[in-house]
């Protein structure tokens, strides 16, 4: 994953250029911001739309402004496997239905969080089902790679949800604080699962997606750790400045020392995706979807994969979709229905 310093350098940290994907720091190995302007749908969920132009099971950049992703039919990301870390699925607008091989199922929309615990292996689909046929479907999601440990590599694959009505927010002068992982202002995150990073108290992890109205300022804390590491990612309408620093919107301020900044929007709305935590100090070895910390583990994860299927596919398709009035909902892999509010 390339990644350019940025000539600028600040008291705290440093602009960054973040590359596409978003670089990470620290165990998280990288963030994914999609913004997708789609169409109406077409009743099955896909877009109402000519795709005879597109490079269908490869689409990830069209000028249109909304990408099929390996989408064929519904756009998104057909059953594909990992092993070895977390992904943290944010969504803003739009949804997103989840399957997986351990017979765990889910439709999480606006400001849920779903963590992917892929441990010694998963296979998942995650599509994007277009349910508005009568007006476009804006869609807007952020997806972060966060390492696991070397012991926790091995754990149980396991699917955990956070749902909007429950994530901690906290407002002031402008600001608007999503509290997922770690703490802010007096509000601590719901629970991380049992295998990840974040659920170690060494680890010093947060993450806090953050709005901020023109004008509005706020104040990241200093790290409870010093060996924490962190990376505020900007983006939205406008940029900001921190601790004097300008900071363009599509670029990265990363602090080394994580002292308390000041966050101060511009003119317009910005947005940031705060990472923060203490790196793991291992090494990493990462193939694809597959990430551990030898070649040799690599190699084994291939070989399991393809005698096991981590656990075989149930679903009568590789892309499944939940019906289109199906509201959000997540049935874990023991049958446990869970839904928002319960």
């Amino acid at each position: 994953m390339s990644s350019t310093i940025h000539e600028s350098q600040a008291t705290s940290g440093r602009v960054v250029e973040l590359g596409r994907p978003w670089r990470g720091v620290g165990p998280f190995l990288f963030a994914s911001h999609h913004l997708d302007a789609y169409p109406q749908g077409n009743g099955a969920m896909g877009p109402d739309a000519d795709l005879s132009d597109r490079p269908l099971g490869q689409d990830m950049r069209n000028p249109s402004g909304w990408s099929m992703y390996h989408g064929t039919e519904v756009p998104g990301f057909p059953a594909h496997p990992h092993r070895g870390f977390e992904t943290i699925t944010i969504v803003r607008k739009g949804y997103v239905d989840h399957a997986d091989s351990t017979g765990a199922s889910a439709r999480y929309g606006p400001g849920d969080v779903q963590w992917v615990t892929a441990g010694r292996g998963v296979s998942h689909s995650e599509m994007f089902p277009l349910v508005r046929d009568d007006a476009p479907n804006p869609f807007e999601i952020y997806q972060i790679w966060l390492n696991l440990p070397a012991l926790s590599k091995g754990a149980a694959p396991e699917f955990t949800m956070q749902w909007a009505e429950d994530i901690p927010v906290v407002e002031s002068g402008g600001a608007r604080v999503h509290v997922i992982a770690g703490s802010y202002g007096g509000a601590a995150a719901l629970d991380a699962p049992r295998a990840s990073w974040a659920a170690d108290a060494a680890s010093d992890t947060a993450v806090w997606l953050i709005d901020l109205e023109p004008g509005a300022s706020v104040e990241l804390p200093a790290a409870t750790l010093p060996e924490a590491v962190r990376m505020v990612y900007v983006h939205g309408e406008g940029g900001v400045e921190i601790d004097g620093e300008q900071v363009p919107t599509g670029f990265g301020y990363e602090q080394d020392d994580v002292a308390p900044v000041t966050v101060t929007a511009g003119d317009r709305p910005a947005v940031l995706l705060v990472l923060q935590s203490v790196d793991l100090g291992e090494p990493i070895a990462q193939y694809g979807p597959f990430v551990m910390n030898t070649e040799a583990e690599i190699r084994q994860a291939f070989l399991d994969y393809q005698r096991t299927e981590f656990g075989g596919w149930e679903w009568d398709s590789t892309a499944p979709v939940h019906p289109k009035d199906e509201t959000r909902f997540a049935r874990h892999g023991d049958g446990r229905l869970e839904r928002p509010g319960a």
